[in-house]
């Protein structure tokens, strides 16, 4: 009866602990269907930006939310802001430095969730200075897609200082003030496939 009881007792531990690390599932981000954005208040408006060469791999699974991760890598010279000028100064030493520092990478620690639903923390590696930032998400669903594979959608945002990674650049206006604001805003929308066959989708619904 003990040795039964034992037995019952393992199993219920390997259920616990072992079924949900079996459950969980990576996910390759979909760039050609996924958007990191940002914007800094420029005199009186806001100049909005993003990237075009990132990539990056999500550990998730809906049922144990906090169990996830998540690794991103942003290619620094892909900045666009429609202007051919701005770009190149974005890229230079007073911003990005880009030859110095070809990528921004963010890699999480933990997911937490919160009485305002879920937040991940991580290091985000900027121009060479890593900050600890946490960047409220949600999960916007899961399910097939037309060509064979399992998609999901993530949303978040998160607001850093530019000056903390060493973006110092500013101009003082004759009026008093400044060109640039110090906050950047940063808004993610993110589509990824489930890693089985997941390069072949991504590269059959490109465009």
């Amino acid at each position: 009866m003990n040795r039964m009881i034992s037995k019952l007792a393992a199993v219920l531990l390997l259920t616990i602990f072992v079924v949900p690390m079996a459950q969980a599932a990576t996910w390759e981000i979909d760039p050609s269907h996924s958007a990191v954005t940002f914007k800094v208040r420029h005199f009186f408006s806001n100049a909005v930006g993003n990237f075009t060469d990132w990539s990056g791999t999500i550990e998730f699974d809906p049922e144990y939310p906090t169990k996830g991760s998540v690794n991103v890598t942003i290619q620094t010279a892909s900045v666009n802001t429609d202007s051919e000028d701005r770009d190149n100064h974005l890229k230079s030493p007073d911003f990005f430095s880009v030859e110095e520092f070809p990528t921004i990478t963010f890699k999480s620690t933990a997911v937490r969730k919160t009485d305002d639903g879920m937040v991940m923390d991580g290091d985000l590696t900027l121009k060479g200075k890593t900050k600890k930032v946490t960047i409220p998400f949600e999960f916007l669903g899961a399910g097939p897609d037309g060509w064979g594979g399992t998609r999901a959608g993530f949303s978040g945002k998160v607001t850093i200082n530019r000056q903390d990674f060493g973006m110092k650049w500013n101009k003082v206006l004759d009026t008093g003030g400044a060109v640039l604001g110090e906050d950047v805003k940063i808004d993610l929308e993110i589509e990824a496939v489930k890693a089985v066959k997941a390069t072949e989708a991504v590269k059959a619904t490109a465009g």
